[in-house]
């Protein structure tokens, strides 16, 4: 009986609209035959990154691609692995011979290495090897002091008081994940200077091991072979690799997660005018500490859904989709961000909205 090479993982890790989405829909639009699965590790209550990772041309059905995004919704894989990741990957495992890849999108605000220690364990161990971790660093957000493209996550006082002792969470979970890597990605280098790109990559590199490499991108467009095939084998060196947050999984009590700073709320709205919904949302992330917002709206007299994405005050938007003959014409959207009030926000758009 042949036995089965192990079936090689490469975990996508990086800050909320860093472009990790953006990265895998390019190496699945890339993928020249490989068979790839992958698990998209969604923080809120809409499978909103699955649903766009479905769209992509990969050479399969519709029927086949569904098959093929396996989605964990409930946030931080870190904090799941137990609970959703294990039977996901028990489920891969059985049928590696029908793949070659596997990759992970982790949630912006998961945090690496517990998920890789995850491939120490015994049954996944002898099936699958991590390939390698790749972070996808926003260049301009390091490059204008913040960690993530969003002003309200600035850490200003620890830059300006070389005294203290500590940093924010914000700045540590940034230092984990670029703990954790075997590449690293300067993504939308094409979006500032040589002279900030090359600070980025000194600041980058101070929470490196020194033999990681780092490498310029602009969307995640990258050859494949320089994103898989690393051989990496990160299960086997992880435990050496410092984190802040290793004091978090010395045992099973998860109760003090920082990740418990950030909230996700999601709510649903009738349909509504599309710039008075954009300038709204403006508004809120303004007003509120809001990370991320993530959904889809259902503008009147369009017979399409239009998909949002904001990451601070930046937002993208285009028309994805026919609405369904029996789908109702709702809009739905995901606030991700800390100290968040669900009925305030929720009240405050429908103000805005007039509805």
């Amino acid at each position: 009986m042949k036995t089965l090479a192990k079936l090689p993982v490469t975990i996508v890790t990086g800050f909320l609209g860093s472009g990790k989405t953006t990265l895998l829909r390019h190496m699945l639009d890339n993928a020249q035959g490989r068979r790839i699965a992958v698990i998209v590790n969604e923080f809120g209550e809409l499978g909103i990154d699955g649903e766009i990772l479905k769209q992509c041309s990969i050479g399969c059905t519709e029927e086949e691609a569904n098959g093929r995004v396996y989605e964990l919704a409930n946030g931080c894989l870190c904090c799941t692995v137990q609970e959703e990741f294990f039977p996901v990957m028990r489920e891969l495992v059985a049928r590696r011979g029908d793949l070659d890849h596997i990759l992970i999108e982790t949630s912006g605000l998961a945090l690496p290495k517990p998920l890789v220690q995850a491939f120490q364990w015994p049954e996944i161990r002898s099936a699958c090897t991590v390939d390698a971790v790749i972070t996808v660093v926003d260049s301009p957000a390091v490059a204008a002091g913040t960690f993530a493209a969003f002003p309200d996550q600035v850490d200003a006082q620890r830059k300006l008081d070389p005294n203290l002792d500590h940093e924010s969470p914000l700045h540590e979970l940034f230092a984990d994940q670029l703990s954790s890597a075997d590449l690293v990605i300067l993504n939308k280098a094409d979006l500032i200077s040589p002279e900030d790109l090359a600070r980025v990559r000194l600041e980058v590199a101070e929470e490196l091991p020194p033999a990681v490499k780092v490498i310029e991108a602009s969307s995640g467009r990258l050859p494949l072979d320089v994103l898989i095939g690393l051989g990496a084998g990160s299960e086997e060196h992880i435990d050496s690799r410092h984190s802040h947050h290793d004091h978090h999984h010395d045992g099973d009590d998860h109760d003090d997660h920082d990740h418990d700073a950030f909230d996700s709320i999601s709510i649903e709205l009738p349909q509504a005018d599309e710039s008075l919904l954009m300038d709204a949302l403006t508004q809120l992330v303004v007003e509120h500490s809001i990370l991320r917002v993530k959904g889809f709206a259902a503008i009147p007299n369009k017979p399409m859904r239009l998909l949002i994405q904001g990451v601070g005050t930046r937002f993208d938007k285009h028309f994805d989709r026919q609405w369904g003959a029996e789908e109702a014409r709702t809009t739905r959207l995901v606030l991700i961000g800390q100290a968040l009030d669900a009925t305030l926000l929720e009240a405050q758009l429908r103000a805005a909205l007039s509805v």
